[in-house]
């Protein structure tokens, strides 16, 4: 099949879907994982259309090289996956990687470029009598992260998890349970400010590990393992259960704020998802509108149907949607016509030299008008001086959050900050005012 769109190819989470219906049929299927090598410094140096255009091309070429039996999906921004049926040997996927490396030596050419494809390749074959579709997928993905790391050989086969993990990743592994199951996790709140009142309007969730040996720390490096072990969905659950157990315990105190939350990309093709959220309201009587669940833009930018599905049933809810680190790296703006949003968060790096850059003044100066168009609210991350207020005051920017506030902080650190009624914050400003 021939795509006229990178949006109608399977994205990651379409793609699983289609395997693990293959998977109850016929356990016997193949997985390829393209990951076009270098892919970056295309996009760096011609642009994103450019880029697109570019895979685009390698999306087509794929699927007329592996045309018998084929499913292909795009499952990163520049990794494709090819499922074949059949349990292949390796020395068979490896002959369908050295076709595929020959075949590439083809020039692309794009407006008057010429792009040579090169590509490192993870493979698997799903082991005997596995319906487990993210067993079937990690083998993939962990063999794919061999093959980047090997300096001779751009393939790697994996027919069990043993065949390539490293001690290093099944650590990994064993934290994301260990930190779940021993109660290593906590939620920290950082305080949304009303910029003209300087009162406390709301509050982001954030997750951080109590790590038994290297104390509080972001969890970067948690979040990276969940996501290469398909565990993300199960770490999104428990930060969105902490957050309403937050959330009604602000209430009980009688701080009625919006508590807003992050929300993965695999929480958001769970047809469940909508469903979960609603029963967890439920469970600990809280008011979904008292919730802004927060996505990022490559999501959005996917532009799915089941994207659009599931953001309309969960403001049928009564919960908001706000676009998190709004303008980070993405300059298709297309999705904003397509899909209702109420609230856009411009990304920290445009407010941190607001005072330097006149450059980045006009960017969140251009936000604003695209937040009043969408009608929304636009909101300032990464707030750290007193210059940063006034400008942002001068644009007409009502909200934001930033360490001039205050940073992430525990629950019981946050209700007293908020009891004292921001009365810090407030002499921070007015002394800088006067100084």
């Amino acid at each position: 099949m021939q795509h006229e769109s990178l949006i109608t190819i399977p994205n990651r989470y379409a793609f699983l879907g289609e395997i693990e219906q293959l998977l109850k049929t016929d356990a016997e299927q193949s997985l390829l994982l393209i990951d076009v090598v270098r892919f970056s410094d295309v996009s760096t140096s011609f642009g994103f259309e450019f880029g697109d255009k570019i895979l685009l091309e390698i999306a087509n070429r794929i699927a007329f090289l592996f045309s018998d039996n084929l499913l292909v999906g795009r499952v990163g921004g520049d990794v494709f996956g090819v499922i074949l049926s059949g349990n292949h040997q390796q020395k068979h996927l490896h002959d369908f990687f050295s076709h595929l490396v020959q075949h590439f030596k083809i020039p692309i050419k794009c407006d008057d470029h010429a792009f040579i494809a090169d590509f490192n390749v993870g493979a698997a074959s799903n082991p005997k009598n596995n319906s487990d579709i993210n067993h079937f997928f990690s083998l993939a993905e962990t063999a794919l992260k061999q093959a980047k790391d090997n300096k001779f050989d751009n393939f790697q086969y994996a027919q069990n998890l043993a065949d390539v993990t490293t001690g290093r990743a099944l650590a990994l592994k064993a934290d994301i349970t260990r930190a779940l199951e021993k109660n290593e996790l906590e939620i920290y709140f950082q305080p949304k400010i009303e910029l003209n009142t300087l009162q406390i309007i709301g509050a982001e969730c954030l997750l951080r590990w109590n790590h038994p040996l290297d104390g509080l720390i972001f969890p970067g490096a948690l979040i990276e393992a969940a996501e290469s072990y398909n565990m993300m969905n199960e770490l999104g659950y428990w930060v969105l259960e902490q957050a309403f157990i937050g959330a009604a315990y602000l209430n009980s105190v009688g701080l009625y704020l919006k508590i807003s939350v992050n929300m993965s990309p695999s929480q958001l093709y769970d047809l469940k998802f909508a469903s979960n959220i609603k029963a967890m309201a439920k469970k600990h009587q809280v008011a979904l509108s008292q919730f802004e669940l927060e996505l990022t833009e490559d999501v959005a930018l996917s532009n799915s149907i089941l994207v659009k599905k599931q953001l309309s049933q969960i403001r049928s809810l009564g919960a908001t949607i706000a676009i998190d680190d709004f303008g980070k790296g993405y300059s298709n703006l297309a999705y904003l016509r397509d899909i209702e949003i109420d609230s856009i968060k411009i990304d920290k790096s445009f407010i941190l030299q607001i005072d330097q850059s006149p450059v980045n003044r006009a960017i969140v100066e251009a936000s604003k008008l695209i937040a009043e168009a969408a009608n929304c609210e636009l909101v300032a991350e990464g707030i750290e001086s007193i210059q940063h207020l006034h400008i942002l005051r001068e644009i007409g920017i009502t909200s934001g959050q930033g360490f001039l506030f205050s940073k992430a902080i525990s629950i019981h650190d946050f209700v007293e900050l908020a009891n004292k009624d921001m009365a810090v914050g407030t002499s921070l400003v007015r002394t800088q005012q006067t100084a």
